[in-house]
């Protein structure tokens, strides 16, 4: 196989199908095999978008969390999840709760706050019995092979992410927020460009424009940076997405994407973007004990379907405020 570069003494693996991959003897220590190595991994990551060691046989949270550590120092808490995860303390987090027989599709982690992770972590303790593999696209590539005029739009007007927090689906206003305190939400808010709109019945109404394209703050490159195809209505299964309607309404799902201008997007549009994505998918199945990094901004990633168990642990790192990431527009305080 060939190698990059950057690899020596990595020897890492280049296939066009499969994510970087980098095969270790086990090592004495996991932590400091990572922290001997970090420079050359970073490396691998920042140039590849993301990379597969496998061999470290990584066993537990407390192991793993030693790992990411060395590897990425402090972790980020998460803020704004749409789902609750099973929190392993200090920025440790079980992979996002969804159905195992239903894909997670491409998306960049936390592309909706104006502080975003720039690099993902996770490590498999847990490999399924069949799928649940965790895919990685290249941002930019995706970004150029959508239609410019599409993609010129969404450049134009960004993107609105719509919110509506209830006690059924998705994260709770503690878990998203880290509190549930009305005047904390709403100074969160209004210092993070969110409209938000308290209901009769208690509940909580959000809207947030995002940019769709912004510049890696490392290469420069261009990139397909958001959660637009993720969070809307028409990638949910169609007997999810009739469920949600007729319990909520068409205009108060728990969460929806549009236009940068209000207007809806329609089916076809997701179905381009989630084949795009599709047509960019880099897989690798998990073997227990490996480790993952990937580059948040320049590689998207998702989730297959599976059969077993699977358990995977993620971290999220090195916050970004990425300069061209902000809202096309002020958020209101009311």
């Amino acid at each position: 196989m060939p190698s990059s570069s950057l690899a020596a003494p990595l020897d890492v693996e280049l296939r066009p199908d499969r994510p970087p991959l980098l095969r270790v003897d086990r090592p004495a220590d996991a932590a400091s095999w990572a922290a001997e190595h970090r420079e050359a991994l970073r490396a691998q990551v920042t140039e590849h978008g993301a990379l597969l060691v496998r061999g470290l046989g990584l066993r537990d949270a407390d192991q793993v969390g030693a790992v990411f550590a060395r590897l990425a120092g402090t972790l980020m808490p998460e803020r704004e999840a749409f789902a609750p995860r099973q929190d392993h303390g200090h920025g440790l987090y079980s992979s996002t709760p969804w159905p195992a027989n239903q894909p997670m599709c491409m998306h960049h982690e936390l592309s909706y706050p104006l502080e975003v992770p720039g690099l993902l972590l996770f490590a498999c303790l847990t490999a399924p019995g069949q799928g649940g593999a965790t895919g990685v696209a290249d941002a930019e590539r995706v970004l150029q092979a959508l239609p410019a005029e599409l993609t010129e739009r969404f450049e134009r007007e960004g993107w609105l992410l719509t919110r509506s927090y209830n006690e059924e689906i998705g994260a709770s206003l503690a878990e998203s927020f880290g509190t549930d305190d009305r005047a904390a939400i709403e100074r969160y808010c209004q210092a993070n460009a969110i409209d938000f709109h308290w209901q009769p019945d208690g509940s909580l109404r959000t809207e947030q424009r995002r940019r769709a394209v912004v510049r890696h703050p490392v290469t420069g490159r261009r990139c397909w940076f958001n959660q637009i195809a993720f969070l809307n209505e028409w990638t949910l299964a169609p007997e999810v997405r009739e469920y949600l309607v007729d319990e909520y309404g068409a205009d108060s799902l728990p969460f929806n994407t549009r236009y940068g201008d209000g207007s809806p997007i329609g089916e076809d549009v997701v179905q381009l973007l989630n084949a795009t994505y599709e047509e960019h998918t880099r897989r690798e199945p998990w073997q227990a004990g490996d480790l993952m990094l990937v580059d948040n901004i320049g590689s998207a990633h998702s989730r297959e379907a599976f059969t077993g168990d699977r358990q995977v642990l993620v971290g999220m790192a090195e916050p970004r405020r990425l300069a061209d990431s902000g809202p096309t527009g002020e958020a209101s305080q009311r």
